[in-house]
């Protein structure tokens, strides 16, 4: 076995983690230019965490003034904190005769059940994140009306109509989202009420395809995604990993662009050589990967329950 075996196997494992399982309602979402700070860097209390210089100051300004010298006007800004979550693996092993040699299609092989449910466990906790708390002004939950006929589903779910959308819109507005950079990220059940209705929706919804252009829809960018977050029937976010009960519903998520943000933090391998393991004589591999996905305010975020 190669010298530098698990420094090979860690940088493509890192590769693989930032293109593994994509949800497209994250493409487009900055990474936060700033460090990340590690704290016990390695112990079992590691902690990732960035710190994000903020503001709401805007600039008084002065309409056709003659009066001098002009007023000062005191700049202030502020710094958000926030701490990167920790995704661990349990321990992989493996024999030594499946890690002989270093090529990628071995690694991608031994290693694509710990990338893909990192990955999938962030693209989750992401979307969860992105969805309010609760309805207010600034973070408007829509329940779904089944339009002017209330109509339903075979369960009594009342489906989302081209009425709901124009109505979260306007709660939107009145959240003052800016018009352009509208994204909202379909839940499978409000993603086949759009299908069914043709008229309206179904011919830009057949041409979602991989390469394609997202569907506009009312000022929306449209995306889909399998795993949203799960609210109460008083419109209130259930904690990430509630199980669904009869009566909660799944959300479509929406968000302005500029209101969220995600960094990636440090990746650690663990590695115990099957040479010094007699016991089991195998290669003991786990992984510790940091990320994080938020808004960086309670505010231009809604959900459509």
């Amino acid at each position: 076995m190669p010298a530098n075996f698990p420094e090979i196997w860690l940088g493509r494992v890192i590769q693989n983690l930032d293109t593994a399982d994509q949800a497209t309602f994250l493409d487009r979402v900055a990474v936060l230019d700033v460090p990340v700070t590690q704290i016990n860097g390695g112990a079992m209390n590691e902690l990732n965490k960035i710190y994000v210089p903020t503001t709401e100051f805007e600039a008084d300004i002065l309409i056709n003034n003659n009066t001098y010298p002009i007023p000062f006007q005191t700049y202030d800004d502020d710094t958000i904190e926030i701490t990167l979550d920790k995704y661990q693996t349990k321990v992989i092993t493996l024999p030594d005769d499946q890690t002989i040699g270093s090529a990628y299609g071995v690694i991608d092989t031994a290693t694509k059940g710990t990338t893909r449910p990192i990955t999938t466990s962030k693209n989750k906790k992401a979307i969860h994140s992105f969805a309010p708390q609760t309805h207010t002004t600034k973070t408007p939950v829509l329940e779904a009306t089944g339009g002017p006929d209330g109509l339903t589903d075979a369960t009594g779910r009342k489906i989302l109509t081209y009425e709901d959308v124009v109505a979260f819109g306007r709660m939107c507005d009145d959240g003052d989202w800016p018009d352009e950079n509208r994204l909202l990220v379909l839940c499978k059940a409000h993603w086949s009420d759009l299908l069914l209705d043709r008229k309206r929706f179904g011919d830009q919804m057949i041409n979602y395809k991989k390469g394609m252009p997202l569907p506009m829809i009312l000022g929306f960018e449209i995306h889909k995604y399998v795993k949203n977050p799960i609210y109460t029937a008083a419109r209130v976010k259930k904690p990430y990993g509630s199980v669904q009960e009869p009566t909660d519903r799944e959300a479509s998520v929406a968000y302005y662009l500029e209101a969220v943000t995600k960094k990636p933090g440090v990746t650690r391998q663990y590695f115990t050589p099957a040479v010094i393991n007699p016991t089991r004589q195998s290669n003991d591999l786990s992984y510790r990967h940091y990320f994080v996905a938020v808004p960086f305010k309670n505010e231009r975020i809604g959900a459509i329950i």
